[in-house]
């Protein structure tokens, strides 16, 4: 794990992702935040940490301290805030934990043209929300993709996966377009199926929630979150989501089709078993670290991406 940083993190959004991040970093660097609810900024505070409801305040702060400034708020709200940055701390690093990432650098190009932007996502969370829910150790072990192009400044992307792996997580280098593919098939696409599940299950009888075991708790989680994160999440990568829903019906009408008329459903069955062992694989092997790369390098940037393809880790 890389050493503490004396730079300043100013954390902006204090649910569950950002409010997690500022009680982690609060332990290795001065970090400070902001949130628009007095009643979250007023519990955070309970708890000891350095937070305001103020944001031209909060931002005249981290121009002074040249803090790194995290964008956590939902997708929705990030032109308000990019708009805020760009006016009081325009030249900030800045970065993000928003689940998706090409729509985000569309909004920081077309309302903070001149940002030093490198977009993340840690792959974290659970279905509760608000100051509450916020866990320090939410992001342990955790995958944190660091927007990783070309012409990326390897310094700021340098700083942004060094916040990542003092949050605890591995840092997982992606190009944003390939990020979005990736979050809608095993991410976003979940929600859906998530969310057809519960509703199926339900029905018009409450005898199915009574015998409801694993397979329908396990199988619906995701659907617990709140509505409007959803819809936030969902909607903002609605390109590569219709792509993942699009394969999802097509094979499911595959499925019925071959059910309906032949009375197997064997290959569903068995590509879906298949992909979940090769999942298992990689979930419970060794974390294999990328190697032989070093930051600022001619095609540093290329070289990250190729090994990230291959399930490959940057640890520092």
């Amino acid at each position: 794990m890389p050493a503490a940083s004396s730079r300043s993190v100013c954390v902006l959004g204090l649910g569950l992702i950002g409010g997690s991040l500022l009680r982690r970093l609060a332990g290795t660097r001065a970090t400070f935040g902001y949130n628009r609810s007095t009643a979250t900024v007023d519990a955070a505070a309970a708890d000891g940490y350095d937070v305001s409801s103020d944001l031209m305040q909060t931002l005249a702060r981290a121009r002074e301290e040249d803090a790194v400034i995290v964008l956590a708020t939902p997708a929705t709200a990030l032109g308000v805030m990019i708009d805020a940055v760009a006016e009081h701390a325009p030249a900030c690093l800045v970065t993000d934990v928003v689940s998706v990432k090409e729509e985000v650098a569309r909004i920081v190009a077309a309302r903070h043209p001149d940002a030093r932007y490198v977009g993340g996502h840690p792959m974290a969370g659970t279905a509760h929300s608000g100051w509450d829910a916020t866990d320090p150790d939410l992001f342990t072990d955790a995958m944190w993709m660091v927007t990783t192009h070309d012409d990326t400044d390897a310094d700021d992307w340098l700083t942004v996966a060094r916040i990542a792996r003092e949050a605890g997580s591995y840092v997982v280098p992606a190009a944003n377009d390939a990020h979005d593919r990736a979050a809608a098939a095993i991410s976003h696409n979940p929600h859906l199926t998530a969310a057809v599940t519960a509703a199926v299950g339900a029905g018009e009888s409450r005898l199915p929630l009574r015998l409801a075991a694993g397979s329908f708790r396990d199988g619906t989680r995701v659907a617990g979150t709140a509505p409007d994160l959803q819809r936030a999440m969902l909607e903002a990568n609605s390109v590569a989501l219709l792509n993942t829903l699009s394969e999802t019906i097509d094979r499911l009408v595959s499925a019925r089709d071959r059910l309906r008329d032949h009375g197997d459903v064997a290959a569903i069955v068995e590509a879906g078993h298949r992909a979940r062992m090769a999942y298992e694989e990689v979930a419970s092997g060794e974390v294999e670290p990328i190697v032989g790369v070093t930051v600022g390098h001619p095609g540093w940037a290329q070289e990250l991406r190729r090994q990230a393809h291959q399930a490959r880790v940057w640890v520092g």
